[in-house]
């Protein structure tokens, strides 16, 4: 279909008796007819013939990334194009006698061509990041906020290039105009380009990465980071409620990051239970007997009490002054009793596993004497943590009165009223 052809048509209608006006008429009208004919006999070839003969050879090779663009499209809105190329190179070949309508054709066309070019591009990026997904560096450098940035300057440029056909001005003089603006653009796209920089500081330092357990009290996250996108960080908290925080906040403000806990094998116990001051007192004959029958403790009450013995015995005091000689105390025997509790659980890291393992005294507070243990579970998962947190100091509340200690705790209406009993 040449210039060649659209003349011998013409002719030909005029020796058909046809006026030169009408004869451009029908020529033009068939031209276009034939057009439309050969831009869809083109879509029919590639996306029906081509399209089947590339998804064919697709299912055949090994590779991850060609699976991901013919997932993703690509090819599909790629044979969106070949039609379109037609139309614009055939247009003013079939409308030579109306230039105006040609030209407007073929603006039309390419207008619609830079649209399907950034759809390509699009799907192409997004068939890109899938397959980068499938590897295991995805896991420690996500990067689908550069993705989004990238799409953000094709779609940028791509309306820039459909306003130059519109405007009929050259893609330099609307890139040149627009420098007045610019102040007026960064402050419209503040989030994304703060966005864009924070996801850059977050992928370079490892901070974060979809999968990580974090905590940040201020934006009510407390849960696992399921996406980082270019704008916002998705969390899912535990009760199943999803937080979006602004990426630039993860840079800005102070947030916990559970995966060093995750990854170390351990997670800390740091808890106390408050023994009533009037409760702490020296170990009698009696008590001493009844903490040897402990089989978890007898070794340690044995040892402690010869030693004690001796020191006694060198000293010279007398057995009735308990001020000057050395005692063990009921609430010490409780706290060797707790660590040697926690060194023999299964489920607790003993000191042999370079973990700290310690039950130590706090300051005393109007609540009594704090007795905190310090120790690292074996068991990570939120819920098995709690579980055997809780059976431990379920453990250790019910033996307390083994041990003649009492656990603080405020006077509650039953107090009051078992005092008044007794005083009746």
């Amino acid at each position: 279909m040449n210039s060649n052809f659209g003349l011998k048509l013409k002719e030909l209608l005029i020796n058909w008796g046809l006026s030169e006006q009408y004869a451009i008429l029908i020529k033009s009208a068939v031209i276009v007819v034939l057009l439309i004919l050969l831009s869809y006999l083109v879509y029919l070839i590639t996306n029906k013939i081509l399209f089947r003969i590339i998804q064919n050879l697709i299912k055949r090779t090994k590779h991850v990334w060609d699976d991901m663009l013919f997932q993703r499209k690509v090819f599909k809105r790629l044979s969106h194009l070949a039609p379109a190329i037609v139309i614009y190179y055939f247009a003013k070949i079939g409308l030579v006698d109306f230039p105006q309508a040609a030209a407007l054709v073929q603006s039309a066309t390419y207008i619609y061509m830079i649209f399907t070019g950034m759809l390509v591009v699009d799907a192409f990026l997004n068939a890109m990041h899938d397959a980068y997904l499938t590897l295991p560096i995805s896991n420690e450098r996500p990067i689908k906020g550069y993705i989004q940035s990238v799409k953000i300057f094709i779609y940028a440029f791509g309306i820039i290039f459909i306003l130059s056909v519109i405007l009929g001005k050259s893609p330099g003089t609307l890139l040149a105009s627009l420098g007045a603006i610019a102040a007026i653009l960064i402050l419209v796209f503040k989030d994304t380009i703060l966005g864009f920089v924070s996801g850059i500081q977050l992928s370079a330092n490892k901070m974060v990465k979809p999968g990580d357990w974090i905590t940040m009290p201020s934006k009510n996250a407390d849960g696992t980071v399921i996406e980082i996108t270019l704008n916002t960080v998705k969390v899912q908290n535990f009760d199943k409620t999803i937080v979006t925080v602004p990426t630039y906040s993860l840079i800005s403000e102070s947030f916990q990051n559970w995966k060093g806990m995750e990854e170390s094998g351990g997670r800390r116990i740091a808890r106390s239970i408050h023994i009533d001051l009037k409760s702490v007192k020296f170990c009698d004959h009696e008590m001493l007997e009844k903490f040897k029958k402990i089989k978890s403790i007898q070794d340690y009450v044995n040892k402690i009490q010869a030693e004690i013995e001796d020191h006694n015995k060198k000293l010279n005091v007398d057995d009735n002054d308990k001020v000057s000689r050395r005692n063990l105390t009921n609430v010490g025997v409780f706290r060797k009793y707790i660590e040697t509790y926690l060194e023999n659980h299964p489920k607790i890291h003993g000191k042999e596993s370079n973990y700290t393992l310690i039950v130590r005294h706090l300051q005393p507070t109007e609540n009594g004497l704090p007795i905190q243990i310090y120790a690292f579970s074996k068991m990570q998962a939120w819920e098995i943590f709690e579980e055997v947190q809780s059976d431990i100091f379920d453990h250790i509340f019910a033996v307390v009165p083994e041990f003649e200690l009492r656990v603080f705790q405020n006077p509650s209406g039953y107090d009051f009223m078992s005092l008044t009993n007794k005083t009746q």
